[in-house]
């Protein structure tokens, strides 16, 4: 019996720790969900994705939501891939993500095309994932030998 009780402690207390871990899939699934909605210039579905007090970090500027959502009706974004996803905790209500992500499309009539390192912060806010802080660089081409 005691080995049972001790094994049964084990069990509850593992599944606790699982399910208190963020779940890399579903940040994953929110972080494309923004991409989604912001090439498809939906601002009522990124905004159900990004907080109110969220800032970018670009590298024109740093930006609020609401030059966020202005930027976004400068973009003519006709696809996005991201690869590479990671996603690492140490609290259970908020995750960090690292990535690459290939865009096609043109911002002003210009292309800005390329492909850019990203990462974003999410925070469990009301019991949504919510994006409170992204940034994306564009990544510098190979130097030639």
């Amino acid at each position: 019996m005691k080995y049972f009780t001790y094994t049964l402690t084990l069990f509850v207390a593992t599944m606790a720790v699982a399910l208190a871990a963020p779940d890399s899939a579903a940040i994953e699934a929110k972080e494309n969900a923004a991409w989604q909605a912001f090439k498809d210039k939906k601002a009522d579905d990124f905004q159900k994705v990004v907080d109110k007090d969220f800032a970018g970090v670009y590298e024109d500027g740093i930006v609020d939501l609401k030059m966020e959502l202005e930027d976004m009706k400068k973009w003519d974004m006709k696809s996005f891939k991201i690869t590479g996803f990671k996603s690492f905790s140490d609290e259970k209500d908020v995750m960090v993500t690292t990535y690459t992500v290939a865009v096609t499309g043109t911002y002003e009539g210009k292309d800005a095309s390329g492909t850019f390192n990203a990462g974003s912060v999410w925070k469990m806010e009301e019991g949504q994932w919510m994006a409170i802080f992204h940034t994306n660089v564009k990544q510098a081409a190979a130097e030639k030998k």
